[in-house]
């Protein structure tokens, strides 16, 4: 289970939003992870990532690289962000050879996550699929809005913080690229999707 299985969105706004996750098991291999989460770090920064981050510091939007990186422990469970699936591929085909032993979750649309893997000679231990969203859905707030706040897995991109930026786009008083790196500080481990989000505030503010 995972807290980023849970993004919106249509196939073509999906395949540009990649998420790793690395972690130790507990108990198992937790003894020197800390060293082998800084080169997971290292090698998501090396192929572009938007964004990164350790669950218990900070994103690279809320803290510095420097502070992010003294603080992995071996408990941490580290994030980069991805936009395209040649940085994917990259990815997956460096942590091959790094050999890091850590446990490794990519979220992403199902096919193109397959595909990467294969390229990579790598074979997924198991899939987790999203149940979706059960309750009085009609409290919540339109789908446009949940594809940018589902991007946070701990529910910290406030809906109405997204809104009060889409109406700021469209007065000319931000950027869209702007606004997306002010909700992506509100995501406390990592991974908001930067790049992402600016497209969909774009689309939002232009209806």
């Amino acid at each position: 289970m995972t807290h980023t299985l849970h993004r919106r969105g249509n196939r073509k706004s999906l395949d540009k939003d990649y998420v790793f996750l690395c972690m130790a098991a507990k108990g198992i291999n937790e003894d020197g992870a800390e060293k082998k989460m800084q080169e997971f770090l290292r090698i998501s920064l090396r192929h572009k990532a938007v964004n990164v981050g350790d669950m218990r510091t900070g994103s690279i939007y809320n803290c510095s690289l420097g502070e992010m990186f003294d603080k992995v422990t071996s408990t941490s469970i580290v994030q980069g962000v991805f936009t395209d699936l040649d940085s994917v591929d990259a990815m997956l085909k460096d942590l091959k050879e790094s050999d890091l032993g850590m446990s490794v979750v990519i979220s992403g649309p199902f096919s193109s996550i397959e595909e990467a893997c294969k390229k990579a000679g790598l074979s997924p231990h198991s899939a987790d699929y999203s149940g979706g969203i059960w309750g009085d859905t009609k409290r919540l707030p339109s789908n446009d809005v949940l594809e940018v706040c589902t991007m946070c897995g701990h529910a910290m991109v406030s809906s109405k913080l997204a809104e009060t930026f889409v109406e700021a786009i469209k007065r000319g008083e931000i950027t869209a690229e702007e606004a997306a790196r002010e909700l992506s500080k509100q995501c406390a481990c990592g991974v908001f999707n930067p790049s992402r989000a600016a497209e969909l505030l774009i689309m939002m503010a232009s209806k």
